[in-house]
């Protein structure tokens, strides 16, 4: 119970950086600092989420600490669509940004607290329009007394959401399937005391996989009955794949697995564990992660990797390129930045102030 607890912890402070969660009380009053520095504000701004949507626009959706950012032209010129200056959810950061595959116009994003005081209201928001715009899909008050861990889009419509309440521990996964108006239990209870994230299964509707530090499981009935995996012994962390009948990767405290049967089972690649691991709709083979200080890539579906050219600056979300398996996004903190590395350079796509 000890370890889970501080794994549990220490994923709230990399996923969060240095912001609250939960109840407590936020470390920044007022309005958060003075000198902009870029398109994103302060030089406190730190990245949780990003998407790039696969529309012909290639739409990238960023979720911030201090506000929603967007861009439709490849991160040529970025607007702030929320979470600004009187705009919806103005004063609260926002985090676990995900759409719906069935859609992709279709949203979802948690928010918790950033500043003291806030006229924002904390819950699950959603936009029908890829970020354009956004609307309150349920409170976080009517659905919890704590705070809700983490949302992400499910696989059986274009309108089902789930969302995991810690605070319910193995009853803590619910869904919705109006857009998150309203959430029921997803099934029977969870094989585990606690979730750190879930992968619905591309192409697969009612085929769930969640993890977290007690192992993996699998549904194939959107819940009502699961199986633990037990080629997985140790904590998952983040699981991903480019799309439908495509190897699933895990990235755990052991290193990174792959499944080549819709996640009946794993096999450990390699032992070195990348974070924010990412894989190319383009090629499914094509994965990349991140270390402290650099980028890596591999194009073997994990068994080797190679460093990409050096990148200053704390490095925070990797997300492939949908239309180019050669190119990937990153998105930086401390200050908030963001850069498309395409032509084996890094080119920074970040707004001027």
């Amino acid at each position: 119970m000890k370890k889970l607890q501080l794994s549990l912890l220490a994923l709230f402070v990399l996923v969060f950086a240095a912001c609250s969660n939960g109840n407590a009380t936020p470390a920044t009053s007022g309005t958060p600092a003075q000198q902009v520095v870029n398109g994103f504000g302060t030089a406190q701004n730190h990245v949780h989420s990003l998407v790039i949507l696969p529309d012909a626009q290639q739409t990238l959706v960023l979720a911030t600490h201090y506000g929603i950012f967007r861009s439709q032209d490849h991160g040529a010129h970025w607007q702030e669509t929320a979470a600004g200056p009187n705009q919806l959810m103005q004063g609260l950061m926002a985090y676990s940004l995900t759409y719906n595959p069935l859609n992709p116009q279709r949203l979802y994003v948690l928010t918790q607290i950033a500043v003291v005081p806030h006229p924002g209201v904390l819950g699950l928001y959603t936009s029908d329009d890829a970020g354009k715009t956004w609307q309150m899909s349920i409170t976080t008050a009517s659905v919890t007394s704590s705070s809700i861990y983490f949302a992400h889009a499910g696989n059986d419509s274009p309108s089902q959401v789930y969302i995991y309440l810690t605070n319910l521990g193995p009853n803590g996964l619910k869904v919705s399937t109006d857009n998150g108006a309203h959430f029921a239990q997803a099934g029977s209870q969870l094989p585990f005391g606690s979730l750190l994230g879930m992968l619905p299964i591309p192409g697969k509707p009612g085929h769930l996989l969640v993890y977290g530090n007690e192992g993996t499981a699998s549904t194939s009935d959107d819940g009502q009955h699961w199986q633990v995996l037990k080629d997985i012994q140790d904590s998952i962390f983040e699981m991903t794949t480019a799309g439908a009948g495509q190897p699933i990767y895990a990235r755990g405290e052991a290193g990174i697995y792959a499944s080549h049967n819709g996640g009946q089972s794993f096999t450990l690649v390699t032992q070195t564990s990348y974070a924010s691991l990412t894989v190319s709709p383009q090629q499914p083979d094509m994965l990349y992660g991140k270390l402290a200080l650099g980028v890596y890539r591999s194009s073997d579906g994990g068994k080797t990797w190679s460093p990409l050219p050096t990148i200053k600056g704390n490095l925070e979300v990797l997300v492939a390129d949908p239309n180019n398996a050669e190119q990937v996004y990153l998105a930086l903190s401390y200050p908030t930045g963001t850069y498309h590395f395409a032509s084996n350079s890094w080119q920074s796509i970040t707004p001027p102030a």
